[in-house]
């Protein structure tokens, strides 16, 4: 394998989200239990010495593990909400399993000679009923049939195993085995889905306190243009209702209240423009209160550290913009658990960084978008620079340096 081909697969895991990783290891996971029982119950047979038993071992218990891979990733699917319930699959998968439990004790019972015969016949019952039933639980929509599932599995085996001719002290252990060894796969794999379920529903909350964060921020700019043009319309609205009145019965003083409403509109504009500006401009300091108070909303942990008082106005809102477009990353692009924010002034300079963990976002962010083209535009203005790379293999960092100079008349 070339590099090439280790970084695409590396950059695939990256590009993947916390609950579609989470996903993939349990699949990978479940599939791994076909893995586990052909080569324990399987492929072990052939240490019993009979190669042709073997094979038909191996055989019977490999069409096994395969449907219950099969089995246990339509089951996925299905509580995942992208496939219904696969009612027939599991039938089938039940079927099987009793089947070649069944097919087992079977060759223990006429399979000529006793080389080794009764303990490989025997470890593939146990085996496969105990995949059997620790995977059939999964498409199982009451989860508090499990138990009485794996019950009834054990006690399937106990009372198909005897009358097979196993002895029944023989027959108890195997039961006892089933039993626990159901339980325990039974456990593991509901306990998986649940894991998963649970990842799911905390993305999904934390995208939701992400949106409430931003539709908060909406409103309040929403709030603040009403309460300036709210009383001033309606106060142009009546002006013009008043100077359409006295026009139509000839009065001079129409004039008058248009040039009032007209004035009163050129006002509003200006109110209009200073709350955008207020936007476009905030203070640096509540900006960095902002991007904390957000980020945690999200379910970021979020870190600010140092001060903005005395920095020059232009610089603050230069600084201000990246501290609102990397909060904006942060929330759009990444996977980020951890944020922190550092403000200082070093040799000269005012040093602004920004770095997350969750790598996912990293790319769209350092490829140049308009994002950060803007970002660079505005600091070149005050004769700042940005730079936004990966450090590491799993975390991001922004960085802007505005120099302050002797027009600025600030001294630390």
């Amino acid at each position: 394998m070339g590099d090439g081909e280790m970084g695409d697969g590396h950059g695939w895991w990256r590009r993947k989200s916390t609950p579609g990783k989470v996903e993939t290891y349990t699949r990978w996971s479940f599939h791994s239990f076909a893995v586990m029982e052909s080569a324990s119950f399987g492929l072990s047979a052939f240490a019993q010495g009979d190669a042709a038993l073997a094979g038909w071992l191996t055989a019977m218990v490999l069409v096994h593990a395969v449907l219950g891979a099969l089995t246990a990733s339509r089951a996925l699917d299905w509580t995942r909400g992208l496939r219904p319930q696969p009612v027939r699959l599991l039938w089938a998968y039940g079927a099987v399993t009793f089947g070649v439990a069944v097919a087992a004790l079977g060759l223990q019972e006429y399979w000529p000679g006793d080389n080794g015969v009764d303990a490989a016949t025997g470890t593939v019952f146990v085996g496969v009923l105990v995949f059997g039933a620790g995977t059939i639980p999964l498409g199982v929509r009451d989860r508090r049939r499990v138990p009485a599932l794996v019950t009834g599995f054990a006690a399937g085996a106990g009372l198909v195993a005897f009358p097979l001719g196993m002895p029944g002290t023989a027959a108890l252990i195997t039961v006892l085995a089933i039993l626990v060894g159901a339980g325990l796969l039974a456990f593991t794999c509901i306990f998986s889905v649940w894991l998963l379920n649970a990842v799911y529903e905390l993305d999904a909350a934390r995208e939701t306190r992400a949106r409430l964060a931003v539709a908060e921020e909406r409103l309040r700019f929403g709030r603040d243009l009403h309460d300036v043009l709210g009383r001033n319309l309606s106060v142009i609205a009546l002006k013009s209702e008043l100077a359409v009145q006295l026009a139509r019965r000839g009065r001079p003083e129409a004039v008058e209240q248009m040039i009032e409403a007209q004035r009163i509109a050129r006002e509003s504009q200006r109110e209009v423009r200073d709350v955008v500006r207020g936007y476009r401009e905030a203070d640096l300091a509540v900006e960095l209160t902002g991007a904390q108070g957000v980020l945690t909303a999200a379910g970021i942990d979020c870190e600010v550290t140092g001060e903005a008082g005395g920095l020059p106005a232009d610089v603050q809102s230069a600084l201000g913009w990246v501290v609102r477009e990397a909060t904006t990353n942060v929330l759009r692009h990444g996977n980020a658990a951890r944020c922190r924010v550092d403000l200082g002034v070093r040799d000269g300079h005012v040093v602004l960084t920004v770095e997350n963990d969750g790598r996912s976002g990293a790319p769209d962010a350092a490829g140049g978008g308009s994002g950060l083209a803007g970002l660079r535009e505005r600091l070149a203005a005050v004769d700042g620079t940005l730079e936004a790379d990966a450090v590491g293999t799993d975390r991001f960092r922004l960085v802007a340096e505005v120099p302050l100079t002797s027009r600025s008349g600030v001294t630390r």
